[in-house]
């Protein structure tokens, strides 16, 4: 193929839609067959290299009287709409520089062609060798390069024994060394189980660690998951928040809990609904915050859209948890998903999930690297023995035990404290 317009649009297209992608653009304007998109990427250049941010608006404004000839605003327009994800915009860069190379060996042969001779032939041979070195340069490391990289691991390992990010929850964290980067981690519960909850309690944990969360919260809005952050921190009853009826002491506890709190690298967001949306907030919170430890709250899954149209809903689930998880690895990050449990679980005698109960489970079973379910016998029962006990059930880990860990909640500051492991 000497002429890929497609792949070109997708290029261009996944860059107006999603700025932060320029800079891991390794194409040149030549390297575009168009003439209208190589103009296009040179203004986009230009944009990107003056530390603007790159908006249909700011190119359209550098493209000036040239945008009529490209096709008007409305194509640019459609080139970011057409975008289904911008997951893949390496491989449509190869796809482009493939054409590219392809189209020149062509207009080399045919030079020759017309006048051939053993002078043109050593120069096409030239031509050709120089042509082979324009190609996507691999930065993949090597199997050797793992190899001494697990090696110096093994010599250097991490004072707390552990790989991954800290819950704060001692036992969880010896069955799963932490919150492993890359990792896609499903925590999965009944209405009113807590999930939102422990998910805070990691999250607080983490900054307090000095690291930095990136929440997206479809349910609840912001305030009122920092005034359980606030409750939680500060062990004031949750219910106060109704009444506005503090004690002196609920009062000085409180801002104390949000002088804290206000230190923290905590990011809440509530608008964004789909995996583009979280992608790009948290490549902006990591170029702008770099050498912090991310992690990535998503609560909840089923409040999740897909871009695109899916005949059923648990292939648009199933479409979500894989860019999830793609995404974790990209960006190296542990992401916590929470989820919703279908009412299923309900009609057993014995009501801790199984991973048949995920709701519009599609591919989340297949997807994630750790799942984990929380469980309350007070909920079903409330003369039971166990009350104010969770447990958290691990009935997946790709790279570890599964089992059990009870953990004690402390249902009205909607916090969790430590418990014993049971595998």
């Amino acid at each position: 193929m000497i002429h890929n317009r497609e792949a070109e649009q997708a290029v261009l297209g996944a860059i107006l839609f999603e700025g932060t992608l320029m800079k891991d653009v390794f194409l040149l304007a030549e390297h575009f067959e168009s003439p209208d998109h190589q103009t296009l990427f040179q203004a986009i250049k230009k944009v990107y290299e003056s530390d603007q941010p790159i908006t249909i608006v700011s190119v359209t404004t550098e493209l000036g009287d040239l945008v009529g000839r490209i096709g008007s605003v409305s194509y640019l327009l459609s080139l970011a709409d057409s975008v289904p994800t911008t997951m893949t915009i390496k491989q449509d860069q190869r796809m482009v520089l493939d054409a590219y190379r392809n189209r020149k060996t062509r207009e080399m042969a045919l030079e020759y062609a017309e006048k051939p001779c053993d002078e043109a032939l050593d120069e096409l041979v030239g031509q050709l060798e120089g042509l082979r070195g324009v190609r996507v340069e691999q930065s993949l490391p090597s199997t050797y390069d793992h190899l001494i990289e697990i090696a110096n691991e093994m010599a250097d390992p991490p004072e707390n024994g552990q790989t991954g990010f800290s819950t704060g929850y001692i036992e969880f964290d010896q069955m799963t060394g932490g919150m492993q980067r890359g990792d896609l981690i499903i925590v999965a519960a009944r209405p009113s189980m807590g999930k939102t909850a422990f998910a805070l309690n990691m999250a607080s944990h983490h900054c307090k660690q000095g690291g930095s969360v990136q929440l997206f919260s479809l349910e609840m809005g912001t305030k009122s998951l920092l005034r359980r952050m606030i409750s939680m921190e500060a062990e004031i009853d949750g219910q106060k928040w109704r009444s506005m009826n503090f004690s002196v002491d609920d009062y000085n506890k409180a801002m104390t809990a949000i002088g804290e709190i206000a230190h923290w690298s905590l990011n809440i967001y509530e608008q964004e609904h789909t995996v583009h949306d979280i992608r790009t907030k948290v490549r902006q919170v990591m170029q702008e915050d770099q050498g912090r430890n991310q992690m990535v709250i998503i609560d909840y899954l089923q409040l999740m859209t897909a871009k695109g149209r899916y005949e059923r809903r648990d292939l648009e689930v199933g479409a979500m948890t894989r860019e999830l998880k793609l995404l974790s690895r990209e960006l190296d990050v542990p992401i916590i998903l929470l989820s919703q449990l279908s009412r299923g679980v309900e009609q057993r005698q014995d009501k801790r999930p199984l991973m048949s109960d995920l709701r519009e489970s599609g591919n989340i079973e297949q997807d994630a690297d750790v799942i984990g379910f929380l469980y309350r016998d007070d909920y079903y029962n409330k003369n039971s023995e166990e009350r104010g006990r969770v447990e958290v059930l691990l009935r997946k880990q790709r790279n570890g035990p599964v089992g059990s860990i009870k953990l004690k909640f402390l249902k009205e500051y909607g916090k969790f404290v430590g418990g014993v492991v049971k595998i």
